[in-house]
């Protein structure tokens, strides 16, 4: 038997179940960061043995390179090898029911009760510090170019545009991107 048709063989013998319950378990101890990918690596490599190492990591390299996260990337990719449009269906299907079910459930549990000043504080609680994680996240992106003017001109006219003129995200990448490009491109021609 050839290492093709064996691999096809391989890849049909996967059951669209273990495909949905092996990525079902992931977004319940991957919380966080990069832990489902720890998560998804030990599921298709480690348990299952439906990809190898190398596999894995050009795997997760190409979802780094997809928008999304990489975690879905990853459940669409092995869904993909082992059964095709169907194993992705399983496979993102089981990554997603648990998340949705969670936000869903608390989601009307806040609805439900939104009208009691104690639900509505912790709501407020909690935005603000998502705000300060936001925030927070932001100054750390930018404090390795503080010693770029152009760095911080940009990421200030960024924030000021959609801050006080109220211009959409889109807008604001498209119109400063193009300029910033441009501009680090001739602080580099400078250096030289």
């Amino acid at each position: 038997m050839t290492g093709i048709a064996e691999s096809k063989e391989l890849e049909q013998a996967v059951p669209l179940a273990a495909l949905f319950t092996a990525f079902l378990a992931v977004p319940l101890c991957g919380v966080g960061g990069g832990g489902g990918v720890v998560w998804a690596h030990r599921v298709t490599v480690e348990k299952h043995r439906w990809l190898t190492d190398s596999e894995f990591a050009d795997v997760v390299s190409l979802c780094q390179f997809m928008p999304g996260p990489n975690i879905a990337g990853i459940a669409v990719c092995v869904g993909a090898k082992m059964r095709g449009t169907i194993g992705t269906i399983a496979a993102v299907s089981g990554f997603l029911v648990i998340p949705w079910v969670i936000g869903l459930s608390v989601g009307l549990v806040f609805l439900e009760y939104a009208h009691l000043t104690v639900l509505r504080n912790i709501l407020g609680g909690i935005a603000a510090a998502a705000a300060g994680l936001l925030i927070a996240t932001g100054i750390r992106l930018l404090l390795p170019h503080r010693r770029r003017p152009a760095a911080l001109l940009f990421a200030v006219l960024a924030f000021g545009l959609i801050t006080f003129a109220k211009l959409p995200l889109l807008a604001v990448l498209f119109g400063l991107v193009p300029l910033s490009i441009a501009i680090a491109g001739i602080e580099k021609a400078r250096a030289r």
